[in-house]
């Protein structure tokens, strides 16, 4: 599957938050001390949780648009992953430890 812009700029912006960089191969997108980071769009959201699976510290699902954010809440309901906007600002917090 290609890679789309909204998944790049989202991706970029947000390594750049993290100090960090992105991750466009296998793995997850962003991998920072702070936190472990997928980026997902809307058609994409529902495969995050597995991709973070196995990951210590705080994870979150970085949705491209509203619709991918409002997708994250759902699929992240009753987990320890949390979910932040296109512009990395934190809408559910990961109750992860690091």
């Amino acid at each position: 599957m290609t890679e789309s812009r909204s998944h790049k700029t989202t991706a970029n912006r947000i390594a750049k938050q993290f100090n960090t960089d992105y991750n466009n191969g296998d793995g997850v997108d962003i991998k920072s001390n702070g936190a472990t980071i997928e980026v997902e769009t809307p058609e994409t959201v529902s495969d995050a949780p597995t991709q973070l699976r196995g990951h210590r510290g705080p994870a979150y699902i970085a949705g491209t648009n509203k619709e991918a954010v409002e997708k994250a809440l759902e699929v992240t309901q009753g987990t320890t992953i949390g979910v932040m906007d296109n512009q990395g600002n934190i809408v559910k917090k990961s109750t992860r430890k690091r």
